[in-house]
């Protein structure tokens, strides 16, 4: 490499300047070099989590492991200051014959004898006639198809024989049209209950249905089993809009929404959105089992707004700030916390441990907890998760501060850290008040039907019909919440309100009698 001349006429002092202002461009370029090399690294990195993450959404399991789920604490903790000699606790498993369920009491039972012949009932040693001694009965279960029949409504005529013989003008009696939720129609509450439900609960589009019902030899297209289902929902609104209005007198509820596709609006993107208080466990709870969807065309806050008017208590959210505008106390969502971790090991090199396995397991032990506070009355819970879970969220928030000052916000551990610290006043809510939850769930689980569904109907052709999929989904789900079975619920549902539309008190699920 040639170097650069020497000036020889200059002085000592002015060659020692000279020599410090090329150091100093040199450190000045080995610092750019340096920069330029970090900035590269940080670019590599980033590629490389990205890489990694889409691989595991392509190759790895599609879905996470509940962190509510009993095998999500067989873990492996990190505890440095443990000693690795510890006994290990030796189980002895002890391992039951698994037992066959009984068939349910209530179902009707054709009995078939087996018997055997009368010509053998004789002893062959002494030629004696044999009693019988007992008998051994064996259950299987049998599927009978489903029964399509006319129901053929006679309504006798009655007139006055003198008053026609006088030529005199005679009334006609006659029993009135007996009430129908679609007057004037064929269908019946029972075949509405069953198209509502075949779609809704199970997931099986009009076109399929129109293709079972032809196989009974009957023709009901696609067209007309969707006008019933509209006409159906706007029956069926004035339930809902009961539901509502309890509701919003709650003090504690859970929200979430998913994308529709709406072919009739000009937007690429639709929203159900979803309200839900209580559990998705049927039994007795300290509040209604409630699920509300609601159609909006934006995820724009505004609609959490108008639906939530009026509102005023806690609010589980997944820290979408759209429910930011509305009045309630937002609780955060631990899941969507824990995920963020989870997306940030998922990327980690294989077999290496590193920040994220820490925060996971952390976050596992206030799962713990909340496990072992299940079903306690809310006055317990709030005392245990003061006293256990406090602990455990103050050495998060101090691992979060200080590992938020080395860890590069661009990562994934780093979104997941930066995440965390933004939403740690409402993902610390949750302790404030024994009823909240500790995560969002409830909601998750309430969408999900919905979701699974999209997937085969795939869209709405107009608002009105997403509208009325609001209005059944509530129906079916709130249903479901509640221990009831969403085909009878509905039966019963459209039957009532033919008689009567505004008789509605006696028709909430947690309060409805299907015996009448």
């Amino acid at each position: 490499m040639n170097k650069a001349p020497i000036d020889t006429e200059l002085s000592p002092q002015q060659l020692q300047a000279k020599l410090l202002e090329t150091e100093a461009l040199h450190q000045s370029e080995k610092a750019d070099l340096q920069a330029l090399l970090a900035q590269a690294e940080d670019k590599y990195q980033r590629l490389l989590e990205q890489f990694r993450l889409a691989q595991h959404q392509r190759f790895g399991k599609s879905s996470e492991v509940s962190p509510e789920q009993a095998s999500l604490f067989n873990e492996a903790e990190e505890e440095c200051d443990k000693d690795e000699s510890a006994d290990v606790e030796t189980i002895t498993y002890s391992r039951n014959k698994p037992k066959r369920k009984p068939l349910p009491a209530e179902l009707p039972r054709t009995v078939i004898v087996h018997d055997i012949p009368d010509e053998d009932k004789t002893c062959e040693c002494c030629g004696h006639d044999l009693h019988k001694i007992g008998e051994d009965i064996s259950e299987k279960l049998a599927f009978v198809p489903a029964k399509v029949e006319v129901l053929q409504h006679v309504r006798p005529k009655y007139a006055c024989r003198h008053c026609e013989t006088h030529n005199t003008i005679t009334p006609i009696k006659q029993t009135p049209v007996p009430p129908s939720p679609i007057p004037k129609g064929i269908a019946t509450p029972s075949l509405l209950s069953q198209i509502i439900t075949a779609k809704y609960q199970y997931h099986m589009p009009l076109y399929r249905q129109e293709t079972q019902f032809k196989q009974w030899g009957i023709h009901l297209s696609r067209r007309t089993m969707s006008d019933w289902m509209m006409k159906s929902s706007q029956l069926l609104q004035v339930l809902v809009d009961k539901i509502k209005s309890i509701l919003i007198r709650l003090q504690v509820l859970h929200a979430d929404e998913t994308t529709l596709n709406v072919l009739s609006e000009d937007r690429a993107k639709c929203y159900m959105w979803v309200y839900c208080s209580g559990t998705d466990s049927p039994g007795n709870h300290e509040q209604p089992n409630i699920v509300l969807y609601d159609y909006r065309v934006s995820r724009h806050g505004h609609h959490a707004v108008d639906f939530l008017d009026g509102f005023s208590g806690y609010l589980h959210y997944d820290g979408y700030q759209g429910y930011a505008q509305t009045k309630a106390t937002l609780v955060g969502c631990w899941a969507h916390a824990r995920r963020k971790f989870v997306e940030a090991q998922r990327v980690q090199v294989k077999g290496k441990v590193g920040s994220s396995d820490w925060a996971i397991n952390h976050i596992k032990k206030l799962y713990r907890l909340e496990i072992k506070l299940k079903g306690q009355p809310a006055a317990d819970k709030y005392q245990l998760r003061q006293e256990e879970a406090g602990p455990l969220l103050k050495a998060f928030k101090e691992w979060l501060d200080k590992a938020v000052m080395r860890i590069s916000p661009k990562t994934k551990l780093g979104e997941a850290i930066s995440y965390t610290l933004n939403q740690w006043p409402k993902l610390m809510r949750y302790i404030e008040d024994g009823r909240l939850s500790i995560d969002n769930n409830r909601a998750e689980r309430a969408v999900k039907p919905f979701v699974m569904g999209r997937k085969n109907w795939m869209f709405s052709n107009t608002a009105s019909g997403a509208q009325a999929s609001a209005v059944l989904y509530s129906i079916i789900e709130t249903a479901k919440a509640n221990g009831l079975m969403p085909f009878d619920y509905i039966n019963h549902c459209l039957t009532q309100l033919a008689i009567d539309p505004n008789e509605v008190e006696s028709l909430l699920p947690w309060k409805v009698n299907l015996n009448v």
